[in-house]
C-alpha cells in the first residue's frame, strides 16, 4: 500500500531521510522509532504529502504522493493548530465539512470515550485534553492510512493505558492501516505488528514485534536501546 522507493530528504543541508527503500502493508499497526532527529516526523510527511523527497519516490497503491492524498490519509500532526474559539462540536463540524469519509457518529463515540465534552471550548481543555481531541478527529475518518505523530505526547501517564485501548478498538484492521512514531515505547508495544528503526535518517532494522519477543526474547524498548548503543544483535 506504501512504498518509498530509495527515498531521500534534505532541508537545505540537513539529511533527514537518506535513501530510504522500504513498503508498508494494510492491517497492521507499525511503529516509526528512533530519537530525536532520526527522521521520524519527516517520515509520516512524505506519506502525508506535506513535504515531498529530494530524491526518490514515496508511493500510496501505486500512485505517487500528491497533496490530494488526504483523501486516503487521515494525519495527526505532532502540533497543535486549533482555533481556541472553535467549541470541540465546532472543530468536528469542521472536520465533516472537509473530508467525506469523516464519520460524525464515530467521533462522538470517541469523543465520549476519551471523556471529551462536546460543548467545551477548545482553548477550556487542558494540554492532555486537547490531544484526545485530536485523536478523535483522526480515528473519526475511515481513510485507509492512519499516520499519528507522537499521539500520546502531553497525556497524564494516567490516561494513557486507556487512550491506547482506544487506538486498537476505533481502528479496523481489515481495511486500515496505522503508522505511528511514539516515545512512549512501553505503552504501545502491545498494539504493534511491526517496528521500523531509523537512526540519522536511515533504516537500521525492521522486526516483527511478535518475532522479536518470541525468538529473539527481547522487547522494542531494548532493541531500540541496543541499535542506539551500536551494540551487536544478540
Amino acid at each position: 500500500m506504501i512504498q518509498f522507493e530509495h527515498v531521500t530528504k534534505k532541508f537545505g543541508s540537513v539529511m533527514a531521510l537518506d535513501d530510504v527503500s522500504l513498503s508498508l502493508e494494510k492491517g497492521k499497526i507499525i511503529g516509526v522509532l528512533g530519537a530525536n532527529g532520526s527522521g521520524k516526523s519527516t517520515f509520516l510527511k512524505l506519506i502525508a504529502g506535506l513535504v515531498f523527497p529530494t530524491k526518490g519516490k514515496v508511493l500510496v497503491d501505486g500512485m505517487e504522493v500528491t497533496r490530494k492524498i488526504n483523501s486516503k490519509v487521515a494525519y495527526l500532526s505532532e502540533l497543535d493548530a486549533y482555533y481556541d474559539s472553535f467549541t470541540v462540536q465546532d472543530m468536528l463540524e469542521f472536520y465533516a465539512s472537509q473530508f467525506s469519509d469523516f464519520r460524525k457518529e464515530k467521533a462522538h463515540d470517541i469523543l465520549d470515550f476519551m471523556q471529551i465534552n462536546p460543548a467545551k471550548k477548545l482553548k477550556q481543555l487542558s494540554k492532555g485534553g486537547r490531544g484526545r481531541a485530536k485523536i478523535a478527529f483522526t480515528l473519526a475518518r475511515e481513510a485507509p492510512i492512519l499516520l499519528m505523530d507522537e499521539p500520546l505526547s502531553g497525556l497524564d501517564p494516567m490516561v494513557r493505558e486507556s487512550i491506547v485501548k482506544g487506538l486498537i478498538s476505533f481502528v479496523d484492521l481489515g481495511r486500515q492501516m496505522m503508522v505511528m512514531t511514539t516515545h512512549e515505547i512501553d505503552e504501545v508495544e502491545p498494539l504493534l505488528d511491526e517496528v521500523i528503526f531509523l537512526r540519522d535518517g536511515k533504516v537500521v532494522e525492521r522486526v516483527h514485534v511478535d518475532e522479536l519477543r518470541e525468538t529473539n526474547r527481547d522487547s522494542v524498548v531494548n532493541r531500540l536501546k541496543k541499535i542506539y548503543k551500536g551494540e551487536e544483535r544478540p
